[in-house]
């Protein structure tokens, strides 16, 4: 009669196969390697991210341009004037962070993304939006 744990006998779908390899252990193969069960394909990642990068740069562009619509149609102020000009001031300094970054990713394998761009980025999204809400006011 066979047992639990012989090869005729049934498999607890609980524990792992003893013949097949441990997907956490240093012997077997990357998934991504050449000897792995599916190649990974650098470029698709890259792509990607750059594509979001222009999604995200293109989005910013849009919220530039309707806090300036938004400044023109509430009359030109100072205020109004000087938060529109802010507001293309921060879209700006997004477009040259996106820029550096579209560009980092063309490398076979890109660098991770600085904390001083990452930080930028961020006040640079977070300064559009306040001013594009001081234009609200």
């Amino acid at each position: 009669m066979a047992g639990p744990d012989s090869p005729t006998g049934p498999q607890d779908p609980e524990r792992p196969d003893p013949q097949s390899p441990d997907p956490q252990s240093p012997e077997s193969p990357d998934p991504g390697s050449e000897g792995g069960p599916w190649k990974r394909d650098p470029g698709l990642q890259p792509e990607r991210t750059r594509l979001a990068w222009r999604r995200t740069t293109l989005a910013c562009a849009v919220a530039a341009s309707l806090a300036a619509r938004q400044a023109l149609h509430n009359g030109t102020g100072p205020v109004s004037v000087l938060c529109a000009a802010l507001a293309a001031l921060a879209w700006l300094g997004f477009l040259g962070v996106a820029g550096r970054r579209i560009r980092a990713m063309s490398a076979p394998r890109p660098p991770a993304l600085s904390p001083r761009a990452a930080a930028a980025a961020a006040g640079c999204t977070l300064a559009l939006v306040a001013f594009g809400a001081a234009l609200t006011r």
